[in-house]
């Protein structure tokens, strides 16, 4: 049984086939969290079978469709969830990377935001396209997270400054990404924050090269209210997906759960 309070999980689904979907189905419908961030979503036949099902079950679905070739999040709630389409239309370019939903918690409004951050190589085109979206991302954020606490969940992309190993291909514009987090929305880092010394990974390269890229914070306003964030490593144990999944809870009310389909 698990501890009462408002639980999430973010997991990086990367674009499923029809065929994979419905494997990620059967373990995400068996989790405990009130409220999940999918990312690298598409508008895709397997991103739209894990719509569509999550919506005959009776759960919320907040899933902005990518244009044509682009990625995306969904966000999938067994409580009640508004979408927060204006999120989106905040950031601007690419929009469909940035879903918002904001539940009707008993103490107060939360906004759960879901962020599927660009990744990039070494050509100028790429790293331009992330630079600008970071940049978008960041004002928007900064706009929300005054409106009411706000939990943001997801595939960033980007690496803590003190990350080890270091890395020397991450760009400071990368890092002052994670900073303005921290420090000018004053969000706090949910995993660093119960565990500020360990080394956990949730993607790697093909050399065993360990990257922590699925992050969760929350406002500072919140984090007293933090029990548990941990990462779990079976959806890539189990080649559900290349990335680990990252769970967390607050010991807050969640809203009431949706009822069954």
């Amino acid at each position: 049984m698990s501890s009462p309070g408002l639980s999430l999980l973010t997991l990086n689904i990367g674009n499923p086939s029809p065929d994979r979907a419905r494997r990620q189905l059967a373990w995400l419908v068996r989790r405990e969290e009130d409220v999940l961030v999918l990312t690298e979503t598409k508008a895709s036949a397997g991103c739209r079978l894990l719509a569509e099902e999550f919506t005959a079950a009776g759960y919320a679905v907040h899933y902005p469709r990518p244009g044509p070739g682009e990625y995306g999040t969904m966000i999938v709630s067994t409580v009640p969830a508004a979408p927060d389409g204006g999120f989106g239309d905040r950031v601007g370019y690419l929009p469909s990377r940035a879903a918002a939903v904001i539940l009707p918690a008993p103490a107060g409004a939360l906004r759960v935001i879901g962020l599927y951050v660009p990744a990039r190589d070494a050509s100028a085109g790429k790293t331009e396209r992330k630079r600008k979206w970071l940049a978008a991302c960041d004002t928007a954020l900064a706009a929300a997270v005054t409106e009411m606490p706000a939990i943001v969940l997801g595939d960033l992309n980007v690496l803590e400054p003190d990350h080890w190993p270091r890395y020397p291909f991450f760009a400071p514009f990368e890092y002052d990404f994670y900073r303005a987090l921290a420090e000018a929305q004053r969000l706090t880092d949910v995993f660093r924050y119960l565990h500020p010394d360990e080394a956990e990974y949730s993607w790697f390269g093909r050399i065993g090269d360990g990257y922590r890229y699925d992050h969760a914070f929350c406002s500072q306003s919140l984090s007293g209210y933090i029990t548990s964030c941990d990462y779990l490593h079976q959806p890539r144990e189990d080649m559900l997906s290349d990335h680990s999944a990252l769970t967390m809870r607050l010991a807050i009310i969640p809203p009431a759960p949706l009822p069954p389909a």
